[in-house]
This record gives C-alpha cells, structure tokens and sequence, in this order.
C-alpha cells in the first residue's frame, strides 16, 4: 500500500541528536566502542529523595487521570517557583504542566500562529524551534548569533528582523547548543521592541540553575513582559529528569487554556506519579543538584582546554548549559562531513552545528553530560583522528 502523507510532514525536522545517537548504537551493535559526546542528557541518576517521592506517589495510587493542566499542588509550586527565581508571582491559572518542555514550545507555536506569520529565533538554536514553525505553516526568520559576541546576536540585527507580521520571538538561555547566555541588556532590547510592537516572547529557560559565569536574567522579570511572556521550563535538565518528560509553561491565562485544550486533545494529562515526584524537585534538597553542577564545571574547563589543544580547533568557553561549540573552519572539512568522519573513524559521537541551522556551519556541538573518563577518551581520538585529515 502506498501512503499518502499530509504535505505539512515534508516541513517536519527532526532533532539530530536522537538520529546520530542510533547511528552510534548500531556501530555499537557491531562491536565498535563509541563515545557518545551527541545527546544532551545529565548521565547522573535523579536525585533519590526525588525518586522515592514518585515512589510513594505510586505506591499511594497516584496512577489516575490527572487534571489537564496539572495538579495543583505542582502548579502552586511552579508559582513559588517562578516568585523565587525571578520576582515575578504569577496566578496559578497560568500556569500548564506537559510531559516534557516541548509541548510547551509546540503548543504555543501552535496556538498562535497562523501561515505567514513570523517568528524570530536564535540560529544556531534548538532545532525543534524552525521545525514547529515550518510544520504549521509560519515563516521562521533566523536570528544570527555570533561567536565574536559569546554567541549572542547583535540588536541592531535584531531589530532589522522585526516586521508587521512578526508574531513571536524565541529566545534561549542559556543556550542550547553554544552555552552562551544573554544578559538583563540582552532581554532590555528584546522587551523594548515586544511592549512596543506588542509582540509575544517564548523565553525557554530550561537550562537556567546550569550556570557558571554571570547570572540568569529573566525576561519575564522586566516591566509589562509577564503579560508578552510565555515561560518555558522543566525538570530534566536541572534534576536528571529526562525519562520522567516534565516540564511546564507560564503565560497569559488566556493562552494558558488554549494550551490546556491542545493537552486534552493530545496527551490528556501529564503521569500523575511524575508530576509528585516534582513537587519533591522544587522543594527538596538541593545537595545532588549542587553537586552535579559542580561536576559539570569541572567537565567544561576539561573539554574547553581539550578542544583548544586539538590544530584546527578553538572554542570559547560556555558560561551555561553543558555543550560547548567549538569552531572548526581550519579544519579541510564541512561541519557534516567531519561529524560523519568522527563517528565511523574515531569512534565519537558529536554533532554537526548544522543540525542547529545554517549559522552553525563550521562549528560541532559536543555535550560534556559525560564522564571525565569519557570526555578524555573522545578529545584523544579526535585528536589522532585529524591527524589523518
């Protein structure tokens, strides 16, 4: 039987990590040792006081239906949350708990968009982002960061994107893949031109307690931006989360049902279970999660200073999240190409900066959520592998 596919699939991308990562599994299958430097997962185990809460959540038959925006012991929290961090207290009806921070982005986009309209966000950036627009039908205007400027994008530039038909802007950081953050300027000049043209902003923070330089500045802490401001958040980063898929938005209450609607149409509710066992993140301790901080600290200076050592590369240093991206234009080989090469000859798994839009050519992503051992393993090989290029 042929199918035929709604023609909306063609403008569906993907997230490379996951592809190259199933490329690495089967050279694994075969015998190959890989060292896997592609997917951004904290290789830490949850916190345990995390996990016993889901636990005991399961154990008391928390296994039901839950509401579709999410419980509200969660939601309430989320607030104390969102009050802490960055001043701001918003209602409880703002607030939406999804199975993963991506509905939040996907929903959202969804939403509000309708074909032609255009959104602005960063490049080289998460890919979900350009594929959501495409797939409904929008017109992604890219937004350049620039490695002379620790990968953020110049406000002139950004002005220039601005158009009639610009309905939202995304913005990330810290910044999957660069590591780079933006700062209170940064967000100054983005609200400007959001109060001004009253546009909506997706700031996706989900990387924000992984910093190492500077701090987090909020954009939904500024002056009328909770009103602009769809706030994307989750737990897998920060808590080793990722198999638990939980993350939550904070945005107007009148997007915040729209979003609660596409849940119900969509995945119902996010796992009760799951949802108790992140009240636990919010208000537990916070000594493992200190702890990995830490250790990812320590990963980044080893990674930057190895990458640095390797002819052909040079890298600045990442002030969050735990990528960095190393320039590799020296090196007689397209971004593409030497991800492919890296992989089958050296036996590592990186990225291709391409796979984070046109403005990550000449660049790879490398994720330190891995071992030291590991980190140091992968940087030898490259090292060698090159030397036959």
């Amino acid at each position: 039987m042929n199918l035929n596919f709604a023609e909306r699939m063609e403008r569906l991308g993907t997230e490379t990590a996951f592809e190259v990562m199933a490329r690495a599994k089967a050279l694994e299958a075969q015998g190959r040792e890989i060292v896997h430097l592609q997917i951004g997962e904290p290789d830490f185990p949850t916190p345990k006081h995390i996990i016993e809460a889901g636990v005991e959540a399961l154990r008391a038959g928390e296994t039901h239906y839950s509401p579709a925006a999410g419980i509200m012991p969660l939601r309430e929290a989320i607030v104390e949350d969102v009050d802490s961090r960055r001043g701001i207290r918003p209602k409880v009806e703002q607030v939406v708990v999804t199975p993963g921070a991506k509905p939040i982005m996907f929903f959202a986009i969804l939403a509000l968009i309708d074909s032609d309209d255009e959104i602005i966000y960063p490049n080289p950036g998460f890919p979900i982002y350009e594929s959501v627009i495409n797939f409904v039908g929008g017109k992604a205007v890219p937004l350049p960061l620039w490695e002379e400027n620790d990968f953020r994008f110049s406000p002139e530039e950004f002005r220039s994107l601005v158009t009639d038909r610009t309905k939202l802007i995304i913005i990330n950081s810290p910044h999957n893949p660069t590591g780079g953050i933006l700062t209170r300027q940064d967000n100054e000049v983005i609200a400007e031109v959001a109060r001004e043209k009253e546009i909506l902003v997706l700031s996706d923070e989900v990387y924000k307690n992984i910093i190492y330089e500077g701090e987090h500045h909020s954009i939904y802490s500024l002056p009328g931006m909770q009103e602009r401001t769809i706030l994307l958040d989750g737990f897998s980063k920060t808590y080793a989360m990722t198999g638990w898929r939980l993350g939550f938005g904070v945005m107007p209450e009148e997007l915040a049902q729209k979003i609660e609607r596409l849940m119900i149409n969509s995945n119902s509710c996010t796992a009760t279970f799951s949802q108790h066992a992140a009240i636990q993140a919010l208000q537990g301790p916070t000594e493992e999660v200190d702890a990995m901080l830490e250790e990812f600290r320590k990963r980044r200076d080893i990674i930057v200073a190895g990458l640095n050592d390797i002819p052909g590369m040079s890298c600045i240093t990442p002030k969050g999240a735990f990528y960095a991206f190393p320039n590799v234009k020296k090196i007689n080989e397209g971004s593409q190409e030497l991800e492919n090469y890296l992989l089958n000859e050296a036996g590592v798994a990186v990225l291709s900066g391409t796979a984070f839009g046109k403005y990550g050519d000449g660049y790879l992503r490398f994720s330190y959520a891995n071992s030291v051992e590991n980190i140091e393993k992968g940087l030898e090989r490259i090292k060698n592998a090159l030397k036959n290029i």
